[in-house]
């Protein structure tokens, strides 16, 4: 069965099955997701443990024998197989089955495995381990929904954010300094906890103890152009440029949004319907529903001009444009990461329309050489 992740505490005082599959990227939450189950594992008598881990040339004999024999004290035993890749392989996989199909009431089995496609969840190996036991499917924590995270989290041991505008001050900078680093922003509550008693916690309480340690990840770029989002854009490139991403990465997943946008909004004004268009495009998640209103204040004549800059910004980087002649050259920014805003800005806030709400003052970035945020010089 699938289990989800508020669901699993409720399931685990009901009783253990005899099986768990917990899969997904978000590191801070399987660990936990694990541990819950690891102790309700011991408190019902499970006090042997065997952890295997999957390489190449694992043995999958060893790991058979261990779910089927019982200790010569006979105690219960936890059994751990972790398969970092995320294919078993064909052995693997008629192991797998086998393991799903063996019924020891001694052995409770616990498989962790990293985010899986849609395709693998529906492969015969999976489906018999779900089927046998209980899988946990674990999602990130989106950019929208880390201030309420946070703020259970804080509620958690004891404290909370004053109420409102103060309040949503602080979970939003707290959000900010941690994005895309669950675990930081796990220290960081943590250490609210340690420097300050419980009840609420002022804006510059949270303020003066948080840390910078937001990682940004270049595919998550295109959120907030497709938001309009001009200060989230300006932090992401700017923290993509100081932990040494590459450019051409950068522009790479730029331009594929830019071309993407392009296709849709000249679909839709051939008459198809933007739903079709999305699926043939292969928009889903947090993008599905940001694409609608991006394309409201786009043109395809400023899409196309931001394709323009961009074949010029893909020599710049590349080093190409040093040497060239024309009028172009002189009209980029000296600094390609300058360039990269620019052209993320044309989908953010364009020149056809009037600039997002309390943002028109917003310039570019100063781009100076620093270190990745969160990082301090020892």
């Amino acid at each position: 069965m699938q289990l989800r992740l508020d669901a699993l505490e409720p399931h685990l005082a009901k009783g253990l099955s005899g099986l768990y599959v917990v899969y997904g990227d978000e590191h801070l939450l399987v660990q936990e997701a694990c541990d819950r189950i690891r102790a309700a594992a011991r408190a019902t008598g499970f006090t042997e443990r065997s952890t295997f881990t999957v390489e190449r040339g694992f043995d999958w004999s060893s790991l058979l024998g261990a779910s089927q024999s019982m200790s010569l004290f006979g105690d219960r035993q936890l059994v751990e197989l972790r398969i970092p890749s995320g294919k078993p392989g064909k052995e693997g996989a008629d192991a797998l089955k086998s393991l799903a199909a063996s019924d020891n009431p001694d052995v409770l089995v616990l498989i962790t495995l990293p985010r899986l496609d849609a395709a693998t969840q529906k492969s015969a190996w999976f489906t018999a381990l779900a089927e046998a036991g209980a899988a946990l499917r674990i999602d990130p924590v989106e950019r929208a929904q880390l201030p309420n995270w946070i703020g259970q989290r804080l509620a958690q041991q004891g404290q909370r954010v004053a109420a409102g505008e103060d309040g949503r001050r602080a979970l939003q900078f707290v959000a900010e300094r941690v994005e895309g680093n669950l675990l930081a922003a796990h220290q960081e509550i943590q250490k609210l906890g340690l420097l300050y008693p419980e009840g609420a916690l002022s804006f510059e309480q949270v303020h003066d103890a948080v840390l910078n340690v937001a990682r940004y990840d270049v595919f998550k770029l295109n959120e907030a152009m497709l938001a309009g989002d001009v200060g989230r854009l300006a932090r992401m490139l700017d923290g993509l440029r100081g932990e040494g991403e590459a450019t051409v990465l950068v522009l790479w997943a730029l331009v594929e949004e830019v071309r993407t946008l392009l296709r849709i909004k000249r679909g839709v004004a051939a008459g198809k319907p933007l739903a079709t268009l999305l699926r043939e495009n292969r928009v889903w998640g947090p993008r599905e529903r940001l694409v609608g209103p991006a394309l409201g204040r786009l043109t395809e004549a400023g899409l196309e001009r931001g394709l323009a800059l961009a074949a010029k910004l893909d020599r710049q980087v590349k080093g190409l444009w040093a040497g060239a002649r024309g009028e172009w050259r002189h009209a980029l920014p000296p600094d390609a990461w300058d360039g990269l805003f620019e052209l993320a800005m044309a989908v953010a806030a364009p020149r056809e329309a009037p600039p997002p709400a309390g943002r028109a003052s917003v310039r570019p970035p100063p781009r100076t050489a620093t270190a990745a945020p969160g990082r301090r010089s020892s």
